[in-house]
């Protein structure tokens, strides 16, 4: 096993004086920002905030004095009332597979994982988190075992994508040989919920004269919060994945406790008026394997028909097994046989590789375990430290 630490701790002279990181305004909230401020005239804001957007998302600067086409005398008003920082790295670790995931401290109390995951989509795709912990209590997830703290800001969720491309190397940001070419939300918490903040993180990584990520390479997963739908396709025009698990609402109820509020019969007609979806935008259903659960050929029939008629994939992701839990994963050959049903039916259904398990960063495991080994290295030192007394 490869395992990379990094328990860095790096000084952050602008937390806690309030000021207004800019990463996580928009195109009109920055130049709107900038006259607030009294940094430019309103006349000077479209220019000025076009210059110093590409500073901040196209070369990806955490320091106003490196913005070369900025007069001195803005970079000091920008200095004194707004930001750049980049929030703490708690750790990284390194996959022997290749896959990092970093504990990222975007406020006191307040930690989230990002995990980026090579040779996904066109290159490698980035797992941001929408929330502190989850409300959804998924029975088979380990994140949904946390309380929700908060939603996450747009510049908090921004500052994934930043805190990754930094460890890549991708600034300024590449039009070609991306490493980083996609993001999905499917870290912790629930989009739909959190659906301010998404919004307006999408459109600043998507935008063009930024970190300039195609919205067909972006994608919300949703466990079904269908009245939000509609506004998510029309606010971020995102790809649309949603955690199923389940084709009938009696086991979806005890899997995905959400169907109880949204059951199948709502969800399926939220995603067929989903704007945009055809052929060319499909809609992901994700599935997880659990063994003698949800894994039987009548079960994969049972999908067939609940989707029938929805241009979309089906991705089949075997359960990743956590402390505590009573689930197990399907047997290899029970989900070839699954996923053959449905590709003999016309739907893709490719089986997601686990990536990340010996750092606990594949699907499900965000952040409770690190939590757990933080506090159990704390327990061993306290101990260790009234032995020695």
């Amino acid at each position: 096993m490869s395992l990379t630490l990094d328990l860095s701790h790096a000084a952050n002279a602008d937390r806690g004086k309030g000021l207004v990181n800019l990463s996580g305004l928009t195109r009109a909230g920055l130049r709107q920002a900038l006259i607030d401020a009294d940094v430019c005239p309103p006349e000077k804001a479209k220019m000025r905030a076009s210059q110093v957007w590409s500073w901040i998302h196209h070369y990806g600067v955490t320091d106003f004095a490196a913005m070369s086409n900025v007069a001195k005398d803005m970079q000091a008003r920008l200095a004194e009332a707004f930001t750049l920082t980049r929030p703490e790295i708690v750790e990284r670790q390194v996959s022997k597979d290749g896959t990092r995931k970093w504990l990222i401290r975007t406020a006191p109390g307040i930690e989230i994982e990002t995990v980026y995951i090579p040779d996904v989509g066109r290159a490698g795709a980035l797992c941001v988190s929408s929330q502190v912990g989850c409300t959804l209590n998924c029975t088979f997830c380990h994140t949904g075992t946390q309380k929700l703290v908060r939603n996450l800001t747009t510049a908090e969720i921004v500052a994934q994508v930043q805190v990754a491309r930094d460890d890549l190397e991708e600034w300024p940001s590449p039009k070609e040989d991306r490493r980083l070419s996609n993001i999905v939300f499917m870290g912790m918490g629930e989009p739909l919920y959190a659906l301010d903040s998404v919004a307006d993180a999408i459109d600043i990584i998507s935008d063009n004269e930024g970190i300039a990520l195609s919205r067909r390479r972006i994608t919300v997963s949703t466990s079904g919060v269908v009245p939000q739908l509609q506004a998510l396709g029309e606010r971020t025009a995102a790809m649309l994945a949603i955690s199923l698990h389940a084709t009938n609402d009696a086991l979806r109820d005890v899997l995905v406790p959400l169907n109880k509020k949204y059951p199948l019969d709502q969800l399926m007609a939220g995603i067929r008026a989903y704007p945009g979806l055809s052929n060319a935008r499909r809609v992901t259903f994700e599935y997880v394997m659990l063994k003698g659960v949800n894994d039987s050929p009548a079960e994969a029939r049972a999908l067939i028909k609940l989707i029938e008629g929805i241009p979309a994939k089906v991705n089949l992701i075997p359960f990743n097994p956590w402390p505590g839990t009573d689930y197990q994963c399907s047997d290899w050959k029970t989900i070839e046989t699954f996923a053959a049903i449905l590709n003999k039916a016309g739907y893709a259904s490719p089986i997601r590789t686990p990536r990340g398990r010996d750092i606990l960063a594949a699907c499900g495991q965000l952040k409770s375990e690190s939590e757990k080994l933080r506090a159990s290295a704390i327990r061993k030192l306290e101990q260790a430290t009234v032995e020695a007394a």
